[in-house]
């Protein structure tokens, strides 16, 4: 059974990345489709779909594009039917582990950033909330 392939909007749907994005995505390596159709359509299949998905969830870490460039290429090498053996696994691993554990340190700053922000909030309910009491 051949491959789903998917239309670029199909994939900016199920993504929720603009097609503008995708397309930098391609433009900057990160990114290829599978196929073209045809036309010249792109066609991505699901492969292309979760590696457009590991790039969605790092933006937000602030990982650079070249990290993100540097991570698929790990992961990818992992992943791949001639994996490396020894230590080149090993060394992969290590890189892989290093994007790991800063991806974790920055989840911990965003969810004190967001404790922060929540904080704030309350306060901000507090002090309008006084100024009902004070106006009625």
């Amino acid at each position: 059974m051949a491959e789903r392939q998917m239309q670029i909007g199909e994939v900016a749907e199920r993504t929720g990345l603009s097609l503008r994005t995708i397309r930098h995505y391609e433009e900057v390596g990160l990114v290829t489709p599978s196929a073209r159709s045809k036309g010249g359509f792109r066609l991505y299949n699901e492969a292309d779909v979760e590696r457009l998905m590991v790039v969605r969830r790092m933006k937000p870490l602030d990982f650079s594009l070249e990290e993100m460039r540097d991570l698929l290429a790990a992961t990818d090498a992992l992943h791949a039917d001639d994996a490396p053996r020894g230590e080149e696994l090993g060394r992969l691993r290590e890189r892989v582990e290093a994007y790991r554990e800063v991806a974790e340190a920055r989840c911990e700053a965003l969810r004190a950033q967001l404790l922060a922000a929540e904080d704030f909030a309350r306060t901000l309910r507090r002090q309008l909330d006084e100024a009902d009491r004070h106006t009625a």
